[in-house]
């Protein structure tokens, strides 16, 4: 590699900046690690736990807020961050989730090049979104449109999202195209946490506190110190401050940061997962407002919340999660521990230990048609809910015929079952 020019591109606290080129000619740019950084981090977060300590100690009201918790995910956040082999791998993970949205583009990665503190990638041609805004106010509609689709894309879709999107890390290339840059502090959600997140985002939405508080604790899990009373009514005030306003003047960010506040209060230990979240919200919106004073922010969220709410009720979404239900339940009958399998044959045998007995085997009977009853009762309560989700959502056309058809094929699925269980109990003598 050639050596990088001397006046950095950008600089920061943990890395500056440098343009450089190739010998293979390549334009690239090389961030490089400040020295000495790990041991000075040390240094700053020994003694921030320190005063996290002795003020929870002095206040024991601060122990609530979970501070210990906030510090060790903040420096486990820096450690990926000063780790330049974790960005690149985010940088080469994000980079193909959103290949496919349209008006974006992230530098690829130079692997030879780089290490853990010196990270090489394609060179970005582009000016920073604030200050291109400025000459193309025009412009940036579009952009926000774009900036809004690409995070709810990297959240809902791929679970991996940039949790530090300021002005500074967005470019606008000469072409048009938005590029996405500094990819240091990234979150990921799993698929249920991402579930959650769509029902605490409705709840939200529709201003219910106890749906609110249930799809927040299902991403934040609760203990036994958790008091569930006093956290709805927390989070009906914060969804009352929510609903006093416009919803052109809401704010995501601030309603998670509120919600989070809420659940430290009231013992809820908050995931990082949740923290990073409301940050990138946070820092989104603040950029939006900043670049357009006058965008609807919601409105363009809600427009791409809708297309993925339709595309979530789509019929290949639900064949792929019916059939991974069904694999599931066959992995669960299937794949039972060779303990209960063991167990269920010695009551069949009505030999269970050393204890002989003929009632055994009538118990075992009951015991395997209990199981078989349990797994159609499920199968058929499957249907029911998931023809119920389809008719709930509204959507319509074919959407409302086949949730009709499911729900009717549980019900009378629950209904011959219930009515084979009694005629073989009449038969009995």
């Amino acid at each position: 590699m050639g050596l990088p020019r001397d006046r950095p591109l950008a600089a920061a606290t943990i890395a500056q900046v440098h343009d450089a080129i190739l010998k293979d000619g390549r334009h690239v740019a090389v961030k490089v690690q400040r020295p000495d950084l790990h041991r000075i981090i040390g240094k700053d977060f020994a003694a921030l736990s320190y005063l996290v300590a002795l003020g929870e100690g002095l206040f024991p009201r601060l122990r609530a807020f979970d501070l210990p918790v906030i510090v060790r995910e903040f420096a486990n956040s820096l450690e990926r961050e000063t780790d330049f082999r974790h960005e690149a791998h985010s940088m080469v993970l994000i980079r193909a989730a959103l290949a496919d949205v349209p008006d974006f583009w992230i530098p690829d990665v130079i692997a030879e090049a780089s290490t853990g503190k010196v990270l090489t990638m394609e060179y970005s041609a582009g000016e920073r979104v604030d200050l291109y805004g400025k000459n193309h106010p025009e412009a940036m509609p579009k952009a926000i449109n774009t900036l809004v689709k690409l995070m709810l894309h990297s959240i809902f879709e791929e679970g991996l999202f940039h949790a530090d999107s300021h002005p500074g890390n967005v470019f606008v290339l000469p072409d048009g195209r938005l590029s996405l840059l500094d990819f240091g502090m990234t979150g990921e959600l799993d698929e249920a946490m991402r579930e959650s997140l769509t029902r605490l985002l409705e709840a939200v939405v529709n201003g219910d506190a106890r749906a609110t508080t249930e799809a927040y604790l299902e991403m934040a899990p609760a203990n036994e110190q958790v008091n569930r009373a006093a956290l709805v009514v927390d989070v009906k005030a914060v969804l009352y401050e929510i609903h006093r306003h416009s919803l052109a003047d809401a704010s995501i960010g601030n309603a998670f940061e509120a919600l989070l506040r809420a659940g430290s209060e009231n013992g809820v230990h908050n995931p990082g997962e949740f923290f990073l979240l409301t940050r990138a919200f946070i820092i989104l919106e603040s950029m939006i407002r900043q670049l357009s004073p006058g965008h609807d922010y919601m409105k363009s969220f809600q427009e791409e919340i809708a297309r993925r709410k339709a595309q979530h009720f789509s019929l290949g979404r639900i064949q792929d999660k019916t059939t991974r239900l069904a694999r599931e339940m066959e992995r669960l009958f299937s794949d039972a521990p060779s303990d209960t399998r063991r167990i269920l044959r010695r009551f069949a045998e009505g030999n269970l230990g050393r204890v002989q007995s003929p009632g055994m085997e009538a118990l075992g009977d009951r015991v395997s048609n209990n199981l078989e009853r349990l797994a159609s009762s499920v199968a058929f309560g499957s249907l029911v809910v998931g023809g119920s989700l389809l008719l709930f959502a509204q959507m319509g056309g074919w959407h409302h015929r086949l949730g009709e058809a499911m729900v009717i094929s549980g019900i009378l699925g629950m209904v011959i079952r219930s009515l084979g269980a009694w005629l073989r109990n009449r038969r009995r003598p």
